[in-house]
């Protein structure tokens, strides 16, 4: 008789998950329009009337990427009400390391104290937040971590050429995170996720150091592709878009994020929703916004707990996500 083969276990987790604690940090330097164009050829004017910021926020030579992700990490934990032994597992979404080695996201648990933890980078640029949201929730509700702490950060002032007026204009430096963990009602929905590699070549690094992007091509896209990306997520947590509390898109240009508002409100959006303008004061930053939106927009008392809240990153890949969290 032939033996029986053996077979493997697979592990079970919860549910459902939601997000327990949110933090950020930005940027020491406080850098206006006006401060640019002493140096470039540009005008608050110019700025304000293409993109939307008035200022952006940018590192001393002494705040690191690794710096900015731990603070905001710290800070999530704590409101989370954790220790930071609870936490498992950390996920650090950036595109700005200096290198691809060593990575964020060890250094940044074992300053944190999670020390038992996995630790991983995840590069998806300006989604990464959102894709690094999306494992987070399905690596606990599969059995593979208890809680996780998702970061964003980036670092733009070391890959920007601040004699290139029109991306020089854009970019800033800081990290949002949330604390992600098991609830008993659905916090986090399902990830809606993709990719547009054939337009990869219109956000790059120029000289192998410099960010560039097509600005033209960019707006296009995400002025007509990334509105059906958010339906399709909140369709996918089975909810309307008359359910939406907030909208928090990626922090990418004011007016990308203002049409992306208006052709959601055309299709059943509320008049009321509450919509992250948070790029006015500090640029865009990348993979760092969206959790940086919602930790500045929750301070203000612009959204509370419990509100249901959108989200949708978008960025170089080309890449982009969304899924409905309800706000903790």
């Amino acid at each position: 008789m032939t033996a029986a083969r053996p077979r493997i276990t697979l592990r079970t987790g919860p549910a459902n998950t939601r997000i327990l604690g949110l933090g950020s940090a930005l940027g020491n330097r406080v850098v206006t329009n006006h401060d640019l164009a002493k140096t470039i050829d540009t005008s608050d004017e110019w700025i304000r009337e293409r993109v939307g910021i008035i200022s952006r926020r940018l590192s001393d030579p002494e705040q690191t990427l690794v710096g900015m992700g731990i603070e905001a990490g710290s800070k999530a934990v704590a409101d989370a009400g954790l220790a930071a032994a609870e936490i498992d597992t950390l996920i650090f979404a950036t595109c700005t390391m200096p290198g691809p080695i060593p990575n964020a996201a060890a250094q940044t648990a074992d300053a944190i104290g999670i020390t038992a933890g996995a630790a991983f980078d995840l590069n998806a640029a300006c989604a990464g937040f959102s894709y690094a949201l999306g494992t987070a929730s399905d690596l606990i509700r599969g059995g593979s971590s208890r809680r996780a702490l998702v970061i964003g950060a980036e670092r733009f002032t070391d890959w920007v050429d601040w004699e290139d007026r029109a991306n020089a204009i854009i970019f800033g430096d800081g990290a949002g995170a949330a604390v992600v963990g098991p609830a008993d009602e659905p916090g986090i929905g399902p990830v809606v996720w993709g990719s547009a590699g054939d337009l990869a070549q219109t956000i790059r690094l120029r000289d192998g150091r410099y960010i560039y992007q097509e600005g033209q091509s960019v707006f296009r896209w995400a002025t007509t592709k990334i509105a059906p990306v958010a339906e399709d997520a909140v369709a996918a947590a089975g909810l309307t878009l008359s359910d939406i509390d907030a909208l928090v898109p990626h922090q990418a240009n004011l007016r990308i994020v203002e049409a992306i508002a208006k052709r959601l409100r055309a299709k059943g959006a509320r008049e009321d929703l509450v919509v992250a303008r948070d790029i006015v004061h500090t640029g865009n930053t990348s993979a760092a916004s969206i959790p940086i939106a919602l930790d500045h927009m929750r301070a203000a008392g612009e959204i509370s707990r419990g509100d249901v809240v959108l989200l949708v990153g978008f960025g170089a890949g080309l890449s982009y996500a969304g899924q409905v969290v309800v706000c903790p």
